[in-house]
């Protein structure tokens, strides 16, 4: 296994990387939570370092309503908003931010003293620092999304909300991937066949675009209309889904087509995740873990189907919009898993 040094070491950088993976999951729901209460523009400064320090006494919440109020979300949604309303969504934001700073520490200062103890195998050493570049992006990522709706329009930029959860969710696969490469790979066990690496990759493929639309989705607030499965209020291809010029744009600007493409490539991804499975259970390579690496992601697909119409049609209810969110981000754990379990033999 590379050159880890004791098994000891090997399990100390998987508990850490597990207590990592697990606060971006916590991260990405209590982002969930920012977006669907509307509380993502209510911390209008980035102050990497002094803003971990919350507002205490009341002059100090009264500066913060002030700065908030200056801001077009505000002056154009929320005029006449109580200060005690204000510490509300403030809570939800300074929550994610405070998440978002811990995570940092508790990456880096591990890191660090690893790396000091000479507990880090020699292959992971850049690997690991890159995903502390990775992170630092992500929350430069996170000001510059929130800075797209501090300006005349008080709703952030629906490319900027996907890049910054996209970006969440490829730190956390990255991880994955690096804790999952600990584990060894016996040389003696059978490739899996080019077919079925083949239905994995084009699944993974299609699970990276319906993610992405489904943060064009919450970017643009479409799933707040056409509350209706499997037709759009009636409509198997609803009006108005090309009202933009030119025509492209409506794939990522209209919400009425978003949301469309969104329930389409569901669609599609639940019908070949069955057939999947249907086809690769007579594979004689799929078998084992492989075979539960596979069932891991099917289930977790079918689910994720069910819950995004529910989410759907009962107007995106908070529990259930944080939770369409965070399995999203669980499938694209399974894809990774399912990737490092079918790719070629041998590798740790």
């Amino acid at each position: 296994m590379h050159d880890v040094k004791s098994c000891e070491d090997v399990f100390v950088i998987r508990v850490w990387l597990g207590v990592v993976l697990g606060m971006i999951l916590l991260m990405v729901a209590v982002g969930g939570i920012t977006r669907l209460t509307d509380s993502g523009l209510s911390m209008v400064t980035w102050e990497p370092i002094l803003g971990a320090w919350p507002p205490v006494t009341e002059a100090d919440w009264q500066h913060r309503f002030d700065q908030y109020r200056q801001f077009p979300e505000y002056q154009q949604l929320r005029k006449g908003m109580s200060l005690e309303e204000f510490k509300v969504i403030f809570f939800w934001e300074y929550l994610h931010r405070l998440l978002g700073r811990l995570l940092g520490l508790v990456y880096a200062v591990p890191l660090a003293w690893f790396w000091w103890r000479g507990r880090i195998p020699r292959w992971m050493k850049l690997p690991l620092l890159a995903g502390l570049v990775l992170g630092g992006l992500q929350g430069v990522m996170g000001w510059y999304m929130v800075k797209s709706g501090l300006v005349d329009n008080p709703y952030v930029s629906h490319y900027r909300l996907a890049a910054h959860l996209g970006l969440a969710f490829i730190v956390f696969s990255y991880l994955l991937w690096l804790l999952l490469r600990t584990w060894p790979r016996s040389p003696h066990e059978v490739p899996a066949s080019g077919a079925a690496r083949g239905w994995v990759y084009l699944l993974v493929t299609l699970v990276v675009v319906q993610i992405v639309w489904g943060a064009f989705v919450a970017g643009l607030n479409a799933g707040f209309m056409y509350n209706t499965f499997p037709k759009m209020q009636g409509y198997w291809i609803p009006p108005f889904w090309n009202q933009l010029e030119p025509l492209w744009r409506n794939a990522v600007d209209n919400p009425i087509a978003v949301q469309w493409i969104h329930r389409a490539l569901g669609t599609a991804l639940l019908v070949l995740v069955l057939v999947a499975w249907a086809v690769l259970r007579r594979d004689p390579t799929v078998s084992g873990d492989r075979r539960g690496a596979l069932a891991l992601f099917v289930v977790l697909l079918i689910g994720q189907f069910w819950l995004g119409v529910f989410t759907l049609v009962w107007m995106v209810p908070l529990a259930l919009g944080v939770m369409h969110q965070v399995v999203a981000c669980l499938i694209c754990g399974a894809s990774v898993y399912m990737i490092h379990m079918f790719r070629g033999a041998g590798h740790a």
